[in-house]
Order: structure tokens, then C-alpha cells, then sequence
């Protein structure tokens, strides 16, 4: 038996299972992300609540009025951590050129990225870790366990933002009118080499259901974060508030407060 307040999320792999109105009631009201697989047990959907903060309403209402300037900033903040975790990275696993190189292009992130240097780094930095003909649009068991993870990944940061009253479809630099998830998009991004270094280190040969357990398991991966050490989903759950308290001005960019991913 686990109680409901030691879930964060859930994750069905199966199309077997089936779930009362009860429970679906219950995960909402304790703000548990649901997400549902696909035939090939893929996450292709995610249930939420519609209530996720008491007000809702002005918290939406002050996402409206979000500003360019700050947004570009808390973009410019976000695109750093993921460099600065993606450099760290390559430097533990001895790619010292590409390391050293990606170190080179944090300073050079503007505001608003407006040279894209965050396309840039993920160049080098996938051709580093899985080699100079890699491209992310390839049909290969490192992309399908990428896009597993992340699709995990996004459903955390999803679960955030929606509990603290936003909608996720109004992003800062993601703006797609296709895309229900701009904003989770944004915010998920420091977080994608947690992501990363599961799929280098655990994926042997085929994307396997072994594979998806681990990285369905993506929440409790450690993090170095204030002089110690915290589960991902409560590093994500601090730095989407921290975000949105720079964007909401009830703080600044500077108090999005450092991590590391173990």
C-alpha cells in the first residue's frame, strides 16, 4: 500500500489497466500527474487537474502580462544551467575538447538567446556522446529512449506548473500555436541531461521495457542542490517557482538558485 501523498506521479504502461472515477478524483485533488502510454508504451497523453491553485484566475491573468525583457532573461538563465549541465557532463565522461568548448559558449548566451547558442551547444554536445552521424530525427533506440525520458521529464514540469495556477500553453521562448506544453518546454530544459546521462549509461542495445522502468523512475534521481543532495522532482518542483517568481517580479533572476545532477 502507498499512500497518495507520497506520489508525484504515475506513469501506465499498459492499456489493460483500467481506473475508477473515484481515484481519477483523488490524483486530482493531490495535484498526481497522470500519464497514459500508447500501444507501444510511449507516453502520449497526461492528465491534470483544472483547479491547481485557489487562484488560478489571477495567476493566469498575471502570466498575460509577462514582459519580453524578463522573459528573455529567465530564457537567457535557463539556457546557461542546461549548458553548464551539459559541460559538466562531457567533462566526467572525458570529452575534455567538447567540454572545454561548451564552457566557452555559457558567457556568449544573450539575452533571449538571440544567437542561438543553445542549438549550437546540443551539436556538439549529442555528437560527443553519441557520435558525429547522430542526429536527433534518426529512427534509433537512443532517440526512442530520449524522447521516453523527456516526454517523463515534461510531464513533471508539467504537474508544476499547472499546481501553482498557470497554464502551460503560454511559454516564454516556445511559443508554437501547436504546442499545449510551451511553456513546461521552456522550463524543462536544464533538466534534459538528467535525462541524457540515464540513456548513456543504462541503454544496452534495444529500448526495452527495463529501459522505460528506469527512466519512468526519472523523478528520484538525485541532484546537488544547496549543500545537499535532493530528489529530481523536488529540485524541478523549486526551480519552476523560482522562474515564476522572477517572471511575476516577486523575485529576480539571480535568486534561480544552481544545480547539479548527480
Amino acid at each position: 500500500m502507498v499512500h497518495l501523498s507520497e506520489i508525484s506521479t504515475i506513469i501506465l504502461q499498459t492499456r489493460q489497466a483500467y481506473i475508477s472515477a473515484y481515484l481519477l478524483s483523488e490524483l486530482a485533488k493531490d495535484k498526481i500527474s497522470l500519464v497514459i502510454s500508447d500501444e507501444n508504451q510511449n507516453p502520449v497523453g497526461q492528465y491534470l487537474p483544472l483547479y491547481g491553485s485557489h487562484n488560478t484566475s489571477k495567476r493566469i491573468a498575471e502570466q498575460l502580462t509577462w514582459g519580453e525583457p524578463i522573459k528573455k532573461r529567465v530564457w537567457q538563465h535557463a539556457v546557461r544551467d542546461k549548458i553548464k549541465e551539459q559541460q559538466r557532463f562531457l567533462a566526467e565522461r572525458d570529452y575534455e575538447s567538447e567540454a572545454k568548448t561548451l564552457k566557452a559558449i555559457i558567457p556568449e548566451v544573450r539575452s533571449g538567446d538571440v544567437t542561438n547558442r543553445e542549438a549550437h551547444a546540443a551539436r556538439l554536445y549529442f555528437s560527443a556522446l553519441f557520435g558525429s552521424d547522430f542526429s536527433r530525427e534518426q529512427d534509433s533506440a537512443v532517440n526512442a529512449a530520449l524522447n521516453y525520458g523527456y516526454a517523463v521529464l515534461l510531464s513533471l514540469v508539467n504537474r508544476e506548473i499547472v499546481s501553482r495556477g498557470c497554464v502551460t500553453q503560454v511559454g516564454i521562448n516556445h511559443r508554437s500555436e501547436y504546442d499545449q506544453f510551451n511553456l513546461a518546454c521552456d522550463l524543462m530544459e536544464p533538466f534534459r541531461p538528467a535525462v541524457d546521462r540515464l540513456v548513456v549509461d543504462c541503454l544496452s542495445g534495444e529500448f526495452d521495457s527495463d529501459m522505460k522502468r528506469v527512466l519512468g523512475d526519472l523523478s528520484n534521481k538525485g541532484m546537488r542542490y544547496r549543500d545537499g543532495t535532493y530528489r529530481l522532482v523536488s529540485v524541478v518542483s523549486l526551480y519552476v517557482q523560482q522562474c515564476l517568481n522572477a517572471l511575476n517580479k516577486r523575485g529576480s533572476v539571480e535568486d534561480i538558485e544552481e544545480f547539479e545532477i548527480a
